[in-house]
């Protein structure tokens, strides 16, 4: 995906505003298992996914627990660090080779202190971040497990061809056992 098209996800900046927030982001790509953002550590970068998909997770002693997975168009980000500048508690793996955009975050808070425009994009980013975390908390309390995945069948078809099915599993927190019963009974 193009960073103008992701660009304007947010909203809609004054042309010269989206060049001066281009002229900012730098396109990088990494391989198939680099880990992007580290839980314990403050991160100061943040990145747009141009091709590639990746998912959150978090250690656990049970063993890792997926809880997000980002493909084209999505932002990559430790909303923790860029909130409240403290360390995350995400890690950030690529499961494929990933095309990416980075942005360093001191830089976007440079230009919101220079234009209205860049404060009003970044506070639409942050709300569309928002709205996705409490859509997943709400399906996490709320769905069962059959319901969690017909809905990520309905708005994340590409997930299931190209994601393992344990870090489908966990994401959906169910075994992996469960998920191929769930699988087996909606064939």
């Amino acid at each position: 995906m193009n960073i103008d098209k992701i660009i304007d996800q947010f909203g809609q900046l004054p042309e010269q505003s989206k060049n001066a927030l281009k002229a900012n982001i730098t396109e990088v790509t990494f391989p198939k298992g680099h880990i992007l953002l580290k839980e314990g550590k403050v991160e100061h970068r943040m990145y747009f996914i141009k091709k590639g998909i990746v998912r959150a997770y978090s250690d656990k002693a049970s063993g890792q627990v997926t809880f997000w997975f980002g493909q084209e168009g999505d932002t990559v980000i430790s909303m923790r660090s860029y909130v409240a500048n403290e360390k995350g508690y995400e890690n950030i793996e690529l499961l494929e080779n990933c095309e990416l955009y980075e942005l360093e975050t001191r830089n976007l808070r440079a230009l919101f202190d220079l234009d209205i425009h860049f404060a009003n994009w970044g506070r639409k980013l942050v709300e569309q971040e928002l709205i996705k975390t409490e859509e997943r908390l709400i399906s996490m309390q709320f769905k069962t497990a059959v319901e969690r995945y017909n809905e990520l069948m309905q708005t994340q078809p590409d997930l299931l061809r190209r994601v393992q099915l344990g870090y489908i599993a966990s994401y959906l927190g169910i075994s992996q056992v469960s998920l191929s019963r769930i699988r087996a009974d909606l064939r």
